[in-house]
C-alpha cells in the first residue's frame, strides 16, 4: 500500500535537510504544527454543538433509519473476490 503523500517531504525540503546535515547546520524550521488557539477553540465549540443540533433537527423516524443503516454497514461481511 502506498504511503500518504502528506507524510513525505517535498523534494526541495529533502534536499535542504540533506544539505544541512552535510554541512552541520541545524535543519530549517518548518511552520508545521503551529495552530491558532482561537481557531482551535472556535472549531471545538462548533464540534460540541453539532451532534446535538443535528439530533434535534431530525425526526425520530429519520434517526432510526440512519441507525439501521449504520448497524447494517458495521455488520456487513465483505464478499470474497474468489466467488
Amino acid at each position: 500500500m502506498p504511503k500518504r503523500s502528506s507524510k513525505t517531504k517535498d523534494v526541495n525540503q529533502m534536499a535542504a535537510s540533506i544539505l544541512a546535515a552535510a554541512t552541520g547546520e541545524p535543519p530549517p524550521l518548518t511552520p508545521d504544527g503551529e495552530k491558532n488557539p482561537a481557531a482551535v477553540a472556535l472549531g471545538r465549540l462548533g464540534g460540541l454543538k453539532g451532534g446535538k443540533a443535528r439530533n434535534d433537527a431530525l425526526s425520530p423516524e429519520r434517526r432510526a433509519e440512519i441507525a439501521k443503516k449504520a448497524a447494517s454497514a458495521r455488520w456487513k461481511t465483505k464478499k470474497s473476490s474468489e466467488t
